[in-house]
C-alpha cells in the first residue's frame, strides 16, 4: 500500500490537487442539492435531495481529511477561502435555477464524480483508496434518485422532455471538459496507479456510462463532441477565470454563524 512519502514530490502534487477537485466538487454538489430540499416537485424528492446533500457534505469531509497527510491545514481549507480558490466543477458554481436543471446535476455532474472515484477503487494510494468502496456504495441511490427523475421528465410532457433535453445539454459541456486532456499529470497518476484512467479514457467512460440518457434526449451527437481545452488548467480541472458565485461560499463557510462555535 503506497502512503504519501513514497510517492515522488510531482506525484504528491498530483494527488493532492486530485483529492482537493474532489473535495470542492463534493462540497458545492452537496450546497446545489440543499438548495433543493424545499423546492423539489414533491416531498419525498425534497427528503432525498436532503439526503444526497449529507452524504456529499460527508464524503467533502472524508476527502479533506486526507489533506492533513499532505500538510495542508484543513480547517483553512474548509473555512478560509475566498470563491476564486475553490477547484470544483465549474458546472457547479452557479445554483441550479430551475428542477430540470437540479436533475442535470445528478444525471452528469454527479455520475461524471462517480467515474473518476470509480478509477481510485484499486488505488495504489491506500488512505484514498480505502474511502472510496463507501462514497461509491452511497453515490448508488444518487443514479438511481437522477435517472428515475430523467426517465419521468424525458416522458413525461413535450415541455418537461425539451426543458431536462436543454438542461442536460447545458451542463454536458464543462463536465467532458473536467476530464481534462491526455496529459503529463494524467500519465504520473496512472504510472505510479493512483488511478486506473485518466483524461478521455475517463471521459470515454463517463460518455458511455451516460449514454441511455443522452439517448433517451436526442443528445448522441452532444456526448460525443470533444471538448476544447485550449488553457485548461489541470492542478484546478478547470478553466482559469470565475468561480462559484461568493455568496454560495460565504453560506458554505457558516460565516454568519462561526462567532457560535464552542471550542
Amino acid at each position: 500500500m503506497t502512503q504519501k512519502t513514497e510517492l515522488d514530490v510531482v506525484t504528491m502534487e498530483a494527488v493532492r490537487d486530485l483529492i482537493l477537485v474532489l473535495a470542492d466538487s463534493k462540497r458545492l454538489l452537496g450546497y446545489r442539492y440543499a438548495e433543493w430540499m424545499l423546492g423539489a416537485p414533491e416531498l419525498e424528492t425534497g427528503i432525498a435531495c436532503s439526503s444526497m446533500a449529507q452524504d456529499e457534505w460527508g464524503h467533502a469531509r472524508l476527502l479533506y481529511a486526507l489533506l492533513k497527510d499532505f500538510d495542508e491545514d484543513v480547517e483553512a481549507l474548509e473555512h478560509g477561502r475566498e470563491a476564486p480558490e475553490y477547484r470544483n466543477m465549474q458546472v457547479l458554481d452557479e445554483p441550479a435555477p430551475s428542477w430540470t436543471d437540479a436533475v442535470a446535476l445528478m444525471t452528469v455532474a454527479d455520475v461524471a464524480l462517480t467515474v473518476q472515484f470509480e478509477a481510485l477503487e484499486s488505488s495504489s494510494y491506500g488512505p484514498l483508496r480505502q474511502r472510496v468502496e463507501k462514497l461509491i456504495e452511497e453515490e448508488r441511490f444518487h443514479a438511481a434518485h437522477g435517472a428515475a427523475w430523467s426517465r419521468r421528465l424525458a416522458a413525461g410532457t413535450d415541455a418537461s422532455r425539451t426543458a431536462l433535453r436543454e438542461s442536460v445539454e447545458a451542463a454536458l459541456p464543462p463536465v467532458l471538459a473536467w476530464f481534462g486532456p491526455d496529459s503529463e499529470r494524467g500519465r504520473d497518476l496512472v504510472g505510479a496507479g493512483v488511478v486506473d484512467a485518466a483524461g478521455s479514457d475517463l471521459r470515454s467512460r463517463f460518455v458511455e456510462r451516460v449514454a441511455p440518457t443522452l439517448e433517451a434526449l436526442g443528445l448522441e451527437e452532444a456526448g460525443g463532441r470533444v471538448p476544447d481545452l485550449e488553457g485548461f488548467d489541470g492542478a484546478r480541472r478547470r478553466f482559469p477565470g470565475g468561480g462559484p458565485d461568493p455568496e454560495t461560499i460565504r453560506r458554505i463557510r457558516g460565516d454568519r454563524n462561526r462567532e457560535f462555535l464552542m471550542d
